[in-house]
């Protein structure tokens, strides 16, 4: 069953003007249109794309990843060994994105420690949680 653009949006997580752009990009290739209104159909191969595309995204791929995902895509099998130099090299930068928002969620914690110290009034407690902090902090510089 074809989808409409909002149906496919609801599907995808994106918006409207982004399956517009996606698809003036060339990344949906034609995008079927309804024959009476003229608006956007997208058939099972189509939304299938956009689905993978979608997930693509999620993950932090560009739009150039994207066209590149598609054209070795369209080579087949013989640019296997390129396609997993893509995703590799992409699970490497959400790793190290991930080991990122790591350090930042801790430092919260650490801080949110250090006001509850404050608040309770260990002051010993509350030196720890500065020092851990400060010693956080050298992380980010790095």
């Amino acid at each position: 069953m074809d989808l409409t653009i909002q149906e496919m949006a609801r599907r995808s997580g994106f918006t409207e003007p982004t399956l517009r752009y996606y698809e003036k990009l060339g990344l949906l290739g034609e995008v079927a249109r309804d024959e009476s209104s003229g608006h956007r159909r997208y058939d099972p191969a189509t939304a299938e794309r956009v689905v993978a595309l979608a997930c693509l995204r999620s993950a932090g791929v560009t739009v150039s990843g994207m066209r590149r995902y598609l054209d070795l895509l369209a080579r087949g099998d013989a640019a296997a060994a390129e396609q997993r130099d893509l995703f590799t090299s992409q699970a490497d930068k959400l790793a190290a994105e991930i080991e990122q928002l790591r350090l930042r969620l801790t430092y919260l914690r650490c801080k949110a420690d250090l006001w509850d110290a404050r608040h309770r009034g260990d002051t010993a407690a509350e030196e720890r949680a500065a020092e851990d902090a400060i010693r956080l902090m050298d992380r980010f510089t790095r």
